[in-house]
């Protein structure tokens, strides 16, 4: 008797845990992918190369990639985001040109709430970690011309989107910020030029990011206009980063408008069919 009461039990659990895996089969998972065009000014303060804050213009080209967790769809989305961005900026007098040059990286995973006294507003919130690297140049310089900037910090991030309709037109409403928490970053010494770091001198290069000395908050507002699998979106993203190691500052302050496009795509198996019974679960709308 107690092996048949171990044998059913087995079976119960393997009918179980096969209705389960089944379930998830029937899980999909669209992908959404933001192609976006950013416009707009820049401030810009290193002083490693000089003193003066410059003034400019920035433009940068973005892209993010949304999708529901496999572990848990309903709870846990994930976002890979890059973007490309190059700034312009004069001096007060308007006689020298400071060039910007970053790429950054993100990956984020975040935790999301319906709210039910809110119909339409979805809240998340989690970390994320980014990698960044570029170089401001001065060509009025001629012993440091130039300012490396790398860094990789793990932060927090959140989400904010209220779905509503404008006639029979859907529109998406999103707020997304990011704080780095911890992290490091690269500075060199005070007046110590690159070539003396490419004879050797590679101390203190090194150092640890936090809020007091790496201060990063990226926010964007977006609206997504949606004609059926396709939106167009209109945002407005303000960027601020400000460092501070070796008695060297170094602050940029960015204000954008963003113009892009957004779509939503359903991988699907080698049979290329789509079950009837699935349930179609979105990242973002």
């Amino acid at each position: 008797m107690k092996l048949k009461k171990i044998i059913l039990g087995a079976v119960a659990a393997l009918s179980a845990g096969l209705g389960a895996f089944a379930q998830n089969e029937a899980v999909l998972r669209p992908v959404t992918s933001v192609y976006t065009v950013e416009a707009g000014s820049s401030h810009l303060c290193d002083t490693y190369m000089t003193p003066l804050k410059y003034t400019g213009w920035q433009m940068a080209l973005g892209y993010e990639r949304w999708q529901a967790m496999r572990f848990d769809p309903e709870n846990w989305v994930m976002n890979l985001g890059g973007r490309l961005s190059i700034d312009r900026a004069l001096n007060p007098a308007r006689n020298a040109v400071m060039w910007g040059l970053d790429l950054r990286l993100d990956w984020a995973m975040m935790r999301r709430f319906d709210i039910a006294s809110a119909p339409g507003l979805t809240l998340a919130a989690g970390g994320q970690t980014t990698l960044n690297g570029g170089l401001l140049y001065l060509n009025r310089n001629s012993n440091n011309p130039a300012s490396a900037k790398a860094a990789w910090t793990v932060g927090i991030t959140g989400q904010a989107t209220y779905r509503l309709t404008l006639g029979r037109l859907p529109v998406v409403l999103g707020y997304r910020p990011s704080l780095p928490l911890i992290g490091c970053f690269f500075s060199p010494d005070y007046d110590e030029l690159y070539y003396e770091i490419y004879l050797g001198n590679h101390s203190g290069l090194a150092h640890v990011a936090w809020p007091g000395s790496f201060f990063r908050l990226d926010q964007l507002l977006s609206a997504d206009l949606r004609f059926g699998a396709t939106a167009l979106r209109v945002g407005y993203r303000c960027n601020i980063l400000s460092t501070k190691a070796s008695n060297i500052v170094s602050r940029q302050i960015n204000h954008c408008i963003s113009l892009g496009v957004s779509g939503e795509w359903l991988p699907v198996g080698r049979s290329g069919k789509l079950s009837d019974e699935a349930r179609i679960i979105s990242a973002y709308y």
